[in-house]
C-alpha cells in the first residue's frame, strides 16, 4: 500500500493529509514530512488521518515524535480522525489523553 502525504495551509496552520497505510515501511516518510514542516517554521500542524486505512505502533511513534518536536517550539500537533478502528488504537494506547483529536479539519484548525 502506498502512502500519500499532502500538505495544505488553512488559517496559518499546516494541514497534513495522510492517505494509505502508516506502518514500519511507510512511517519514515511521514516522519520526514513532519520534520520538514517544523524545519520550515510550521509549529501548528493538523494531521488528517481520515484517509488512513492502517496505523501500527511505528506510525504512532512517529506521531508522538512529531508532537514532541512541535511542542519544543511552543507549537501543537492535532489529529483529525473519526474512523473507529484507528481511534481504537489511540484509545488502547492511552494516546487520546496526549493528542487533541477532532472530527473535522476545521475544528482542529479552530482550536
Amino acid at each position: 500500500m502506498e502512502l500519500d502525504l499532502d500538505v495544505t495551509e488553512q488559517n496559518g496552520v499546516a494541514v497534513l493529509a495522510v492517505k494509505g497505510e502508516v506502518d514500519v515501511y511507510t512511517a519514515p516518510r511521514l516522519r520526514e514530512k513532519l520534520v520538514e514542516l517544523v524545519t520550515q517554521g510550521k509549529h501548528r500542524i493538523v494531521v488528517n488521518l481520515e484517509g488512513v486505512e492502517f496505523l501500527d505502533s511505528t506510525g504512532l511513534g512517529v506521531l508522538v515524535g512529531g508532537l514532541k518536536r512541535v511542542r519544543s517550539h511552543n507549537g501543537d500537533l492535532s489529529l483529525v480522525c473519526t474512523q473507529h478502528r484507528i481511534l481504537k488504537v489511540f484509545e488502547i494506547t492511552g494516546l487520546t489523553k496526549v493528542f487533541s483529536i477532532h472530527e473535522t479539519v476545521d475544528a482542529a484548525v479552530a482550536e
